[in-house]
């Protein structure tokens, strides 16, 4: 037979379920038994009442015990306002009071109260206004909650967040030392500035890709003896402290190695041997470059260029009547990698308004396109310097300078441009590819 609601399962009259029912019921009775006075001084809040003036007419157990005080001390001898630090007295006096007045409740009010030890209690404090029946305020009634364990909460939250932004801004002015010291270092492996060529026009532009790495791009430009001139540009593998010693090295290689032979494939071959042997094994370390002689020629104003390559992007050559050339050096091994390469070598002559043009990858490998997934590439370089129809050095290099600018985070490496050129003869005009004259 089924049991209803109406139809309890039955129980034994005497069996022992009936003595643990009769012990629960009388523990619940008892709960019930609290009288509401017991309630209001035992509460786990603090309650007191008070008159539109603030005095005290009624305060409970638990707040007096918070406060280490006793109720003789407190009621009809103290204000509400009293009971608080100066600080909250002053909260009280312009803002607490004025708008209870106002709206008749507040509620969480954050102040601090003063203990019978001096001490101070952070507590929330939330106010309503009792009224009689014909809308007249009789008294205040103000629950107080302790807000220890909040103020703790919020005083370390307060120290954590203090300590992060210390630890952010240390970490600022250590990254602003880190780049200032890596800026140093890189400044150092570049010459200051480039010596003066009699009859040669230069400009020089290094683009650095981030602050925070050190890049491994070079240059240099130097005499070899009362005609003849050095230059060389290059690219180490890597970035960071070791390819700067990789740098250093290869450039003091190169200079050495010009002063005692100044053939351009011979110099980069010493260079080869030096990388080779030093950076074998774990790390090895090679790096491209073009090493070239300048012979500057008084009775033409013509200027002889030899030069040798090692894995580096071709030289361009801007001419006077407005195109521009790479000047082939195909199958130029990297420097360092093999025990004895070939490297190619090639010869050209700068006439009066003529340009050469050294660059390292991080203009041709620059990403283009809206999702810079497209390199720039060696067309893009040649159709640009092109369009610039045979400018002088220092205007080809603010050119191709504004480009790497407008190309933003796409240009991920540093890059190093190095224009040599023959000024234009004084007077002369140049007529470009579509006849236009400049």
């Amino acid at each position: 037979m089924c049991r209803t609601a109406e139809d309890p399962e039955p129980r034994e009259p005497n069996g022992a379920g009936d003595g643990d029912d009769r012990t629960t019921d009388a523990a619940f009775s008892a709960l019930l038994e609290d009288s509401a006075e017991e309630l209001y001084e035992s509460a786990p809040c603090g309650y007191l009442s008070t008159l539109m003036d603030g005095t005290i007419a009624k305060i409970n157990n638990t707040l007096l015990e918070w406060l280490g005080t006793d109720r003789e001390a407190v009621v009809a001898r103290k204000r509400f306002a009293d009971l608080l630090t100066v600080g909250g007295r002053l909260y009280h006096e312009t803002h607490f009071a004025p708008l209870l007045r106002m709206q008749g409740r507040i509620t969480g009010v954050a102040l601090e109260m003063r203990t019978g030890d001096g001490g101070r209690l952070p507590v929330l404090v939330s106010s309503v206004v009792k009224h009689s029946g014909d809308g007249e305020p009789l008294l205040i009634r103000t629950t107080v909650f302790d807000a220890s364990a909040r103020r703790s909460y919020e005083q370390e939250l307060l120290r954590r967040q203090q300590e992060a932004e210390e630890a952010r801004r240390q970490a600022e002015a250590d990254r602003a030392r880190l780049t200032e010291a890596l800026a140093a270092l890189q400044r150092s492996l570049l010459p200051a500035e480039l010596p003066a060529v009699p009859g040669l026009e230069t400009a020089v532009h290094y683009h650095t890709a981030s602050p925070d790495r050190l890049g491994g791009d070079f240059y240099d430009l130097f005499p070899l003896d009362g005609k003849r001139w050095a230059f060389f540009l290059g690219d180490v593998s890597g970035k960071g402290p070791r390819a700067a010693a990789v740098t250093s090295l290869t450039r003091y290689t190169l200079r050495t190695a010009a002063l005692h032979d100044p053939d351009p494939a011979g110099a980069l071959g010493t260079l080869n041997t030096v990388l080779h042997e030093r950076y074998t094994g774990d790390d090895p370390r090679y790096c491209t470059a073009i090493f070239g002689v300048l012979e500057p020629d008084r009775d033409t104003g013509e200027v002889t260029v030899r030069l040798a390559s090692g894995g580096h992007p071709p030289a361009l050559v801007t001419r006077a009547d407005g195109t521009a050339h790479f000047l082939p050096t195909p199958g130029g091994l990297l420097v360092g990698v093999l025990p004895d390469p070939h490297f190619v070598a090639a010869t050209t002559v700068l006439a009066p308004g003529d340009t050469l043009l050294l660059y390292t990858d991080g203009l041709t490998e620059a990403r283009t396109g809206p999702d810079r997934t497209d390199l720039y590439g060696d067309e893009a370089l040649h159709a640009f310097a092109t369009r610039l129809d045979g400018p002088p050095p220092s205007g080809l290099v603010q050119a191709l300078t504004a480009l790497l600018d407008g190309l933003g985070d796409g240009v991920d490496d540093d890059t190093a441009l190095l224009a040599l050129g023959v000024p234009a003869r004084p007077g002369a005009t140049r007529t470009g590819r579509t006849g236009r004259r400049a």
